[in-house]
């Protein structure tokens, strides 16, 4: 029996080897976030008795190799050591989903009539969505969730130097790496204009555009998820939209604060996304998270404003009904989000491992 990493397994998927995933966790794990395209056995508990018998329905196909999954990487060895005993190719994750949380992919958003190329870049377990915005030789970054290196690396594929990087808001789900990949690769840092944070950024307020010679963004203040959320507008075309507005569903209002400022930031959200519907309906939406896990597809998650007035019911309330909506509907808080909070004002990264606050499905949304 052996095991496997998860750089290696996300490599397998994003080249599409033939490779069974299967997942043992319980169904109410699986169902919260798994790795796309998994077969899931509820036989964790089996397992954990070492019941011969747990894996035993289950029929493999010899040539092709399966990948084990449980929380931590334990019990996913169990279910690998049964398999092998029965002559299955297999590995067990190290790590497990906690590990998986870092796993990414990506997929370039096609911008028509444009040098500009926009490259997705997605963590397939957790759901967050950060961009790469290259034009000749430069790149903007938006909203880092990942290891600077990866971002390096990627800029280093297309023949790209990143000049700027750039938050939509004060995450409360991931701990940002826009501070630690600007200063990697020499790259300004810009935040939404806001007394938050504790170390040194250049604000960007409500209108504002940074032009350079390849690349030009405007900010959108969008307050409602948090009092700073801001959308960035690229070529009057692309409307990356962080956590304030999604594909089917709207920003949270609610973490880190008080039920008063939640109701304050609902209304503010209000207004917000009427202030994006406002903006051409071809105009698309890239946003910064998603509720599913993201498959090894190359297809951008995104949508377009006129999808998005068409498919959010609640964007035709009136005010007090979608106040009144948001606050009855909000869902679950994500694990750990107060600690993520501190860290990400602070610009820090903890000292346990990241994957020890970040592992969870996405619950930024209301739908």
């Amino acid at each position: 029996m052996s095991t496997i990493s998860v750089e290696i397994l996300r490599t397998w998927l994003e080249e599409h080897r033939d490779v069974l995933v299967l997942d043992v966790r319980p169904a109410s794990d699986y169902q919260e976030w798994a790795i796309p395209g998994s077969l899931h056995v509820d036989a964790y508990e089996a397992l954990k008795r070492h019941d011969q018998e747990a894996l035993a329905a289950l029929q493999f196909d010899a040539s092709r190799p399966v990948v084990t999954v449980c929380g931590v990487g334990q019990t996913s060895q169990i279910a690998a050591e049964h398999l092998a005993a029965r002559g299955v190719q297999v590995y067990s994750l190290e790590g497990g989903m906690k590990a998986w949380s870092l796993a990414w992919n990506t997929a370039e958003v096609a911008v028509a009539g444009s040098a500009v190329q926009v490259i997705q870049v997605r963590r397939t377990g957790k759901g967050c969505l950060s961009y790469m915005i290259g034009a000749d030789q430069e790149a903007f970054v938006i909203d880092a969730s990942l290891d600077p290196q990866v971002y390096l690396d990627l800029a280093t594929e297309q023949g790209w130097q990143i000049s700027s990087v750039f938050d939509t808001h004060i995450h409360a789900d991931h701990l940002s790496r826009s501070r630690q990949l600007a200063a990697q690769a020499g790259a300004t840092l810009f935040l939404p204009d806001q007394q938050r944070v504790s170390f040194p950024f250049t604000a960007m307020h409500d209108g504002e555009t940074l032009a350079t010679p390849s690349l030009s963004v405007t900010a959108l203040h969008t307050p409602g998820h948090t009092r700073e959320s801001t959308c960035y507008l690229l070529d009057n075309h692309l409307l990356l939209t962080g956590d304030t507005l999604f594909l089917t569903s709207v920003g949270r209002p609610d973490l880190h604060t008080t039920q008063q400022e939640a109701q304050a930031r609902a209304e503010a959200l209000y207004h917000s996304l009427h202030k994006l519907l406002s903006l051409p309906a071809e105009t698309v939406v890239l946003p910064g998270h998603c509720s599913q896990p993201v498959p090894f597809d190359g297809v951008p998650i995104r949508t377009t404003l006129a999808q998005v007035n068409a498919q959010i019911e609640i964007l035709h309330l009136t005010r007090t009904d979608f106040v009144h909506q948001i606050l009855s509907r909000l869902p679950a808080t994500p694990p750990n989000y107060d600690r993520i909070v501190t860290l990400n004002e602070h610009g820090l990264l903890p000292e346990v491992p990241v994957t020890e606050l970040e592992a969870g499905a996405n619950r930024c949304a209301i739908s």
